[in-house]
């Protein structure tokens, strides 16, 4: 479940296998960015989303199988509850495992849990057939006697237990929207500290390459047996029309930083600017790309270099082309107001974003589209919210069930800007 562990164990693991001399590529299941940071930090090499919503299932195999080519070990984090997907268990990390054939390990938070501990486990090894479960980590365990409690539950279901980790205080995470310091090299050390001490690090890797191939080899396999059929193709946004073009990117530490790797790993000639201090030249760009982030948290920077905003607002009403996905949308907006006041940014969208405390609100989830015969597939996760009233959508926007969602989409001459983070185009339009 979320909440249990994951990402604590995943990075943890990371680290201990890079230090160990061994290329680790990190994944993780969902549209995620920070965990994603927070593995590139410890393994040196960015990780990956690997989704089933936003893309296909051979789309996801592709991704895999390239990234992890000349890695010594993949290690995959999921997301939420190993079954917990979109609708049911599609799109699930137990949908992940199953179209790549990964193993499963389950990281179980046993606060308050003994030999009822058997029904639960017993249900997640059994529940799908085709979802491999090949072993267990205790989380926040009590004392000794509770983790013989636990290891003889996995005894009985004749299922490994490659450790029990106790609880520890100092490893509870704070807000993830406090910041994003992703190096934490204490954090880090005491994570890898209590891997090595309480987890058996040679049982898990041989557990996890035990009958394991190429996930490539594995493609026949699944098909015909309950995978969705997509007749369309999944590729990153834009690419069939920008490859080898010139694409300048906003990218700094936490402003303009949720980008997807695969994503600017396609575009081919990519130059990158930090709008709290750079102007960028745009004379010979084919696109900006404004990727969200919380520019609200950095205001009187953006503020500040107003040479860059105005080269931004130029580019735009001359035609230019531009994608803004949430914090780059708010960028292109007329203001971002806070509880200290109203701070003007580029201008190019006559919109107000509210950042205020009064106004935080959640807004999440799956999210599509169809705009000039092509299905756009992404996802939306923020706190601020448009100052009413809601700007008109270009298009009607709907969530993973089809079920229409106010998010608007913005279509202001060669500008595309939504609070949707974008990873996949579908169609041939």
């Amino acid at each position: 479940m979320s909440g249990s562990g994951k990402t604590t164990v995943s990075r943890g693991l990371m680290a201990l296998l890079t230090r160990r001399g061994l290329r680790v590529q990190p994944f993780k299941c969902g549209p995620d960015y920070i965990d994603t940071k927070f593995h590139a930090a410890v393994c040196r090499r960015p990780s990956i989303n690997l989704d089933t919503f936003m893309a296909t299932a051979a789309h996801v195999r592709e991704l895999f199988g390239r990234y992890s080519a000349d890695a010594d070990v993949a290690v995959v984090e999921g997301m939420m509850g190993l079954y917990d997907g979109y609708y049911r268990d599609r799109g699930s990390s137990a949908e992940i495992a199953r179209v790549l054939d990964l193993p499963v390990v389950l990281v179980v938070d046993a606060r308050s849990a003994a030999y009822s501990m058997a029904a639960l486990l017993q249900g997640f090894v059994s529940f799908r057939p085709g979802v491999r479960v090949v072993g267990v980590i205790f989380n926040q365990v009590g004392s000794e006697r509770h983790a013989r409690m636990l290891r003889q539950v996995c005894a009985d279901l004749q299922l490994p237990c490659f450790g029990c980790l106790p609880k520890s205080a100092e490893l509870e995470q704070a807000s993830r929207y406090l910041g994003l310091d992703f190096s934490q090299s204490a954090e880090v050390e005491r994570l890898v500290q209590l891997l090595e001490e309480h987890v058996s690090i040679d049982e898990l890797l041989g557990a996890g390459a035990q009958g394991h191939e190429s996930a490539g080899a594995h493609v026949a396999r699944f098909e015909g047996h309950g995978e969705r059929k997509e007749a369309r193709v999944a590729t990153p946004p834009l690419h069939s029309r920008l490859q080898g073009a010139s694409v300048v990117v906003a990218h700094n530490g936490e402003a303009f930083s949720f980008v997807y790797q695969e994503v600017l790993d396609g575009f081919g000639a990519v130059r990158f600017f930090d709008p709290e201090r750079e102007v960028p030249s745009l004379a010979d760009a084919d696109l900006l790309y404004l990727p969200g982030g919380y520019p609200e948290k950095h205001v009187e920077a953006l503020v500040r270099n107003e040479a860059c905003r105005k080269v931004i607002a130029d580019f735009a009403e001359g035609g230019g082309r531009v994608v803004a996905e949430c914090g780059g949308m708010m960028y292109l907006c007329r203001s971002i107001v806070d509880d200290r006041g109203r701070w003007p940014m580029c201008g190019v969208l006559p919109y107000d974003i509210t950042a205020c405390q009064c106004d935080r609100r959640l807004s999440l989830g799956y999210r599509r589209f169809v705009m000039d015969g092509r299905e756009y597939r992404g996802h939306e996760f923020h706190y601020t919210q448009f100052v009413a009233p809601l700007p008109p959508s270009a298009v009607q926007v709907y969530n993973a069930r089809g079920e229409a969602v106010s998010t608007p989409v913005l279509h202001y001459k060669n500008v595309l800007a939504s609070y949707t983070h974008l990873y996949s185009v579908m169609g041939d339009g």
